[in-house]
């Protein structure tokens, strides 16, 4: 079996692996993190055949419908690889794209962490679909999943959380602005993703500003 039909085989794979997922966490978030990912790969000296696996199954069992088990999405990924008689460089690649590409993992103490040209593109694929317009109604679309409140002025943000503080917060929709998405301008990794990263973010902050306007009920 050659890549691609392997990277076809993988499409047909996650595609039913997320049926009926919640709507910022389903195929259709895959499907612009993966192509995020190859328009990025274009600039950078990487492996596109592990770039396009691991965008295409780095949320294949997402922690946070898993009770935070971290531990199911690159067994299942693994598995799957396995099946397709892959090199095992290439899947020890894969599931290490997977189990470093979360934002929870940056809060991490850890100085071993691995890093590789792959990781960094898959996570900018991965952090660009978190904001601009798209990120802003993937981010009310979960607080929705989760019954958040929208915005209670009475919770302030925290801008200091740990992994843990991270995983267990159950803050207003809001203040995910503040804790995470109008920081990953500053944390991305590659020069396409940098430049895409802030015409995002001038997007949010627009939106933001907008919000707070009508909240305190100006015209």
């Amino acid at each position: 079996m050659d890549q691609n039909q392997i990277i076809s085989k993988t499409i047909d794979f996650v595609k039913d692996k997320l049926i009926g997922a919640e709507g910022g966490h389903d195929w259709f978030h895959i499907e612009r993190v993966y192509n995020n990912a190859q328009l990025i790969s274009k600039t950078e000296n990487a492996d596109s055949f592990i770039v396009a696996l691991g965008a295409l199954l780095h949320d294949i069992a997402d922690a946070k419908f898993h009770d935070g088990d971290e531990t199911i999405g690159p067994k299942v990924a693994r598995e799957f690889l396995f099946q397709q008689n892959i090199d095992s460089t290439i899947i020890e690649n894969v599931i290490k794209i997977i189990e470093n590409i979360s934002y929870k993992s940056s809060l991490s103490k850890s100085q071993n962490r691995f890093t590789s040209i792959e990781l960094d593109i898959v996570q900018d694929a991965d952090r660009l679909d978190a904001i601009g317009a798209i990120g802003i109604a993937r981010c009310f679309n979960y607080g929705g999943f989760k019954n958040r409140e929208i915005y209670n002025p009475d919770i302030a943000p925290n801008l200091n959380m740990t992994k843990e503080e991270y995983k267990n917060s159950t803050a207003p929709t809001i203040n995910h602005f503040y804790e995470k998405l109008l920081l990953l301008k500053d944390k991305m990794n590659t020069k396409s993703g940098k430049k895409i990263a802030k015409k995002r973010h001038v997007y949010m902050l627009k939106y933001l500003d907008q919000f707070d306007a009508e909240w305190n009920g100006e015209k």
